[in-house]
């Protein structure tokens, strides 16, 4: 049989076609990841004429196939967070290091945790999947992380069934900061039904934008709450950064002194948006804040963002 073969290919989709799930392939070679989210640079591979000519497509159990082949770099971290908190600026800022590799909110990942596959077979392809993005693609990388999707929170668990020794941090923001962002411009989870069943949802009835996404802050920062105590995980503010990727998430992400130097290189962008320059906005979101959503953020989010704080001083 030939030898199964996906050097500098990486999954881009997990699917499910006539109940049987799949994987898209795309060529990167040896760029790197430098993009805010992965399917920016996914974006960025099929505009070459490669990707564009050839597709390579396997079933779901070629990621083992390709991890007992070819095993690639274990997490080094994973970053969970509210939305909307710097979660994306810590990950931008990671990314300057040559020695990593940061894969940002991959849409395979979360297919795959909220699949709905048997716990072995969905194990066996999130440990498969990250094998894939793992591989090392330069001889200088020797750590990944790996930054969720906000609602991922609700999965950590069953994430540290495969990866039990694998640190990890929740980063959140005052909840009414983060509302505001999102009643500007709604991430796909602040819009009822657009990510389809996960962790976050209940049946209580809602009676405007402001207290569904109210609701639904709460649920996130009491998940994170929940398993920072239960797990250990690393509570980091909004309000820290960037200049405890000199400090204690330095430490916690094992940066050297160089390296400490190096990922403030992109402190002066916009972590979303690169070629702007970034500029703290709490104070703007704040003044713009409606007394509805104030009222909503006190009732729902309040109790558990106080809680996490206390976490995270003690």
């Amino acid at each position: 049989m030939e030898r199964l073969n996906l050097d500098g290919w990486l999954p881009i989709r997990v699917w499910q076609q006539a109940g049987e799930w799949q994987v898209d392939w795309c060529w990167f070679g040896d760029s790197p990841l430098h993009q805010p989210f992965f399917r920016d640079a996914v974006d960025d591979a099929l505009r070459l004429p490669f990707n564009q000519a050839f597709r390579r497509q396997t079933p779901l159990a070629a990621l083992g196939d390709w991890q007992v082949s070819s095993p690639g770099l274990a997490p080094s971290a994973f970053i969970f967070h509210a939305s909307r908190c710097g979660s994306t600026l810590i990950s931008q800022m990671l990314a300057r290091l040559d020695n990593h590799i940061v894969i940002s909110e991959p849409p395979s990942l979360d297919a795959l945790l909220r699949s709905g596959l048997p716990v072995a077979e969905r194990r066996a392809g999130i440990e498969g999947l990250l094998s894939a993005y793992g591989q090392r693609r330069r001889d200088v990388e020797q750590r990944m992380v790996i930054k969720l999707d906000a609602w991922n929170i609700a999965e950590l668990p069953l994430l540290r069934e495969s990866f039990p020794d694998t640190p990890w941090l929740f980063v959140y923001r005052d909840p009414l900061e983060i509302a505001v962002s999102h009643l500007r411009r709604a991430g796909m989870h602040m819009v009822p039904g657009m990510i389809g069943a996960s962790g976050l949802d209940d049946e209580q009835p809602f009676d405007s934008r402001e207290d569904y996404i109210a609701r639904r802050l709460g649920r996130l920062l009491d998940s994170g709450l929940a398993h920072c105590r239960e797990f250990g995980g690393l509570a980091v503010n909004y309000s820290e950064l960037p200049g405890a990727l000199a400090g204690r998430l330095a430490e916690f992400f094992g940066l050297d002194e160089v390296q400490r130097e190096q990922v403030f290189e992109a402190v002066g962008q916009h972590a979303k948006q690169p070629s702007q320059v970034f500029v703290g906005d709490s104070d703007s979101k704040r003044l713009e804040a409606s007394a509805l959503l104030r009222e909503r953020i006190e009732r729902w989010a309040r109790l558990p963002y106080q809680a996490l704080e206390n976490n995270r001083l003690v």
